[in-house]
C-alpha cells in the first residue's frame, strides 16, 4: 500500500471515530439532562415547576435550597432567641420539621438571605415589589390577584378560601411564616413572600395572601421575619 493510501485510510478512520464518539457525547448529556420542561433545578436538586403570566417566568413552587447558588450552606435556625438576634442569612422550615413542611411549603427565609442575591437559582431572581406589582396589575388589579393564584380549595388553605381560582396556575398555597422573634404562625390562612426591595428602616417589602378574599396585600416586614420565596426567571 502507498504512502498516500494509508494516510487517506488513516484520516478515514479518524473522522469516522470523531463521528461516533460526538454524538454518543450528544445523546449522552441529552439523556442525562433528565428534567421535564418547564421545570427549574436549584443547587440543592430540588426541581421546580414553570408558569409564564404575562410574559415572565415564574416557579410554581416556593424555594426550598438550603445552600446558595455558589455552594455555600445556608445556617438552618431552629432556636428562636438566634432567630430573634440574628443579623446574618438563615432558614427553617415550618415549626423546625423538615418532614412535614418541606414538600409542600417550601422554606422560609429570613431577609439577610434574600439580599444576598445568591438565593435564587442562577438564571433566576427574587423579584423587586415592582415585578410583583406588574404580575398584579396585569392579571387585574390588588383586589382580585389574590383569588386568581390562589390554589383552589381547602386541602392547604382553611375555608372558606371559596374566591380561589387559580386560572394562571401559579398555585399559592398558605405557608404561614416565622415572626421575627422566632414563633410560627398562620400557616393555612396566609402566606407571605419576600421581595427584594428593603428601605431605610431596617424593613423590607413582602406581598401576602389570605383564605377570606382575593385582596393582595403589600407591606414592609422585619429582617429577621421568616417568609416564603418565590423566583421569577431572569
Amino acid at each position: 500500500m502507498t504512502r498516500i493510501k494509508r494516510l487517506s485510510l488513516f484520516y478515514l478512520v479518524l473522522t469516522i471515530t470523531y463521528f461516533f464518539v460526538f454524538n454518543s457525547c450528544k445523546k449522552k448529556d441529552a439523556s442525562n439532562s433528565g428534567y421535564p420542561p418547564n421545570t427549574v433545578v436549584d443547587i440543592d436538586g430540588n426541581v421546580y415547576n414553570t408558569v409564564t403570566i404575562c410574559s415572565k417566568t415564574w416557579m410554581v413552587e416556593n424555594l426550598k435550597a438550603t445552600k446558595f447558588n455558589d455552594g455555600t450552606l445556608i445556617p438552618c435556625i431552629t432556636d428562636s432567641t438566634i432567630w430573634d438576634t440574628l443579623q446574618s442569612p438563615g432558614y427553617c422550615w415550618h415549626k423546625n420539621d423538615l418532614i412535614t413542611y418541606k414538600h409542600p411549603y417550601g422554606a422560609l427565609y429570613n431577609w439577610f438571605s434574600v439580599n444576598t442575591g445568591k438565593l435564587a437559582p442562577k438564571g433566576w431572581h427574587i423579584p423587586t415589589i415592582i415585578e410583583w406589582y406588574q404580575l398584579i396589575n396585569c392579571i387585574g388589579g390588588i383586589n382580585v390577584a389574590g383569588s386568581k393564584l390562589k390554589e383552589k380549595g381547602t386541602t392547604h388553605w382553611q375555608s372558606p378560601n371559596d374566591d380561589a381560582t387559580n386560572e394562571f396556575g401559579f398555585t399559592a398555597i398558605p405557608t404561614g411564616g416565622r415572626e421575627y422573634m422566632g414563633s410560627f404562625e398562620s400557616i393555612g390562612t396566609q402566606t407571605e413572600w419576600w421581595t427584594s426591595s428593603g428601605n431605610v428602616n431596617s424593613n423590607a417589602c413582602y406581598v401576602r395572601l389570605y383564605n377570606l378574599h382575593g385582596y393582595m396585600q403589600d407591606n414592609v416586614g422585619p429582617l429577621q421575619t421568616g417568609f416564603s420565596v418565590r423566583c421569577i426567571k431572569d
